[in-house]
């Protein structure tokens, strides 16, 4: 967060951006909508809306395997996508980009797949207290499969990952970290070159859930060192069903298929098949061609806006936000790290979060209510959910105030 006091000044021009986002003119309950569920589901740019109502339209064909115009076009278009991920996370290979469904898909992929080739029985996993359950159950899976033990990285009440407990957790029977970059339901932006450092020190592998990290700031894999890095595309402004596993290619190529058929073979016999090379190995089907044409659509559109720029900007929407939610008494923050995004999570005494969730959509305003899938967080808290606001760079001050508004009027209906 920036200092206390910042100003919401920025170099993009908002007006303009929101008229890129066909939704946000809409109304809700006959109210102008206010979307503050970023952090579930962004919304899209005509840009991505466009292209992927242009591939139906234009361009519909299957890749890979067809030698007529149409599925040589699709082909070239949907490759392009996957050098243009591969330029924006800076992987060192095209083949080290995988289309996935999403992040739930890339880390069931490594999890299956790593640990049917690495993990034994009595070797350790690690993960934190702040992940999604999408980054604890295929741990846990294998776990039950391999005989293997979970550990887990402890935070703090401010929600930040403790680092002096990692380290100790590690040891010689840890064979792989799990972790994610920026938590969905606390903002904490977790040191996340330092853990990798902390992890490889130990010769340990480390898989980066980094589904709310692509939208906010610029990831560079080589920089971090990442072995694994994976993100959903409907969270970076993309369509939804596609997503990114980045994964270094020495254990790619060593890691057998997560699923197998059309697409995954170079020859097939009844007594034995021969795998594709990378990335085919891990893409088994039809893949979502449109989605990774839109997904790299939205990934040019965030490019050309600047994810510096967009950072600072949410930066002071959170800032702005935190002040204005300090001053109602009853209200409650939880997690207050140092270094967090555009999310805000809290509690109002003696109020459920749905009921707060339920008036504020009755007044055009979509915030996010529950446990949003890290129950061990509210367990940490105690506490059974929270409301959740997540800010985008299409986002305004006077739709914070409108917000504030609107929950200053749900409380005094609730108590």
């Amino acid at each position: 967060m920036t200092a206390p006091g910042a100003t919401l000044k920025s170099s993009l021009d908002i007006k303009k951006i929101r008229e890129d986002f066909p939704i946000l003119s809409s109304e809700v309950n006959g109210k102008p909508l206010i979307y503050f569920d970023s952090a579930s589901t962004a919304q899209k740019p005509k840009v991505v809306i466009d292209s992927v109502s242009n591939f139906y339209k234009y361009q519909n064909a299957n890749v890979h395997r067809g030698v007529h115009t149409l599925s040589q076009e699709i082909t070239v278009a949907y490759e392009k996508a996957r050098v243009t991920i591969q330029h924006h996370l800076n992987a060192a290979h095209p083949h080290e980009i995988i289309f996935t469904k999403g992040a739930t898909e890339s880390i069931n992929l490594v999890a299956h797949s790593f640990g049917k080739k690495y993990i034994q029985e009595g070797d350790e996993i690690i993960i934190s207290e702040m992940e999604h359950h999408s980054n604890i159950l295929p741990w846990q899976q294998v776990c039950e499969e391999k005989g293997a033990i979970l550990k887990v990285i402890p935070m703090n009440e401010a929600g930040e990952l403790m680092l002096d407990e990692f380290e100790k957790l590690l040891s010689p029977k840890t064979k792989i970290v799990a972790v994610n970059h920026i938590s969905n339901t606390l903002g904490t932006i977790n040191p996340i070159k330092a853990i990798i450092e902390l992890a490889h020190r130990n010769h340990t592998p480390i898989l980066i859930d980094g589904a709310q990290a692509v939208s906010h700031t610029l990831v560079d894999v080589q920089s971090l060192d990442a072995d694994f890095y994976c993100f959903s595309g409907h969270k970076l402004f993309g369509p939804t069903g596609v997503g990114v596993l980045y994964g270094k290619e020495k254990y790619l190529n060593e890691m057998p298929p997560y699923q197998v058929g059309g697409g995954t073979i170079k020859t097939v016999t009844f007594k034995k098949t021969e795998y594709a090379d990378l990335p085919l190995k891990f893409e088994a089907g039809t893949p979502h061609i449109a989605g990774g044409i839109g997904l790299a659509e939205a990934i040019k559109y965030v490019n050309l806006l600047g994810l510096e720029n967009i950072a600072a900007y949410e930066n002071s929407l959170l800032e702005y936000a935190t002040i204005e939610l300090n001053k109602i008494e009853e209200l409650r923050i939880i997690g207050n790290a140092k270094n967090k995004t555009s999310v805000i999570s809290f509690v109002v005494e003696g109020l459920h979060p749905f009921d707060i969730g339920t008036i504020l959509d009755q007044l055009g305003i979509a915030v996010r209510t529950g446990h949003h899938c890290t129950q061990p967080i509210m367990q940490h808290y105690g506490i059974q959910g929270t409301v959740r606001v997540s800010f985008a760079f299409y986002n305004t001050k006077d739709e914070i105030d409108t917000f504030i508004k609107g929950l200053e009027r749900a409380i005094k209906m609730l108590k």
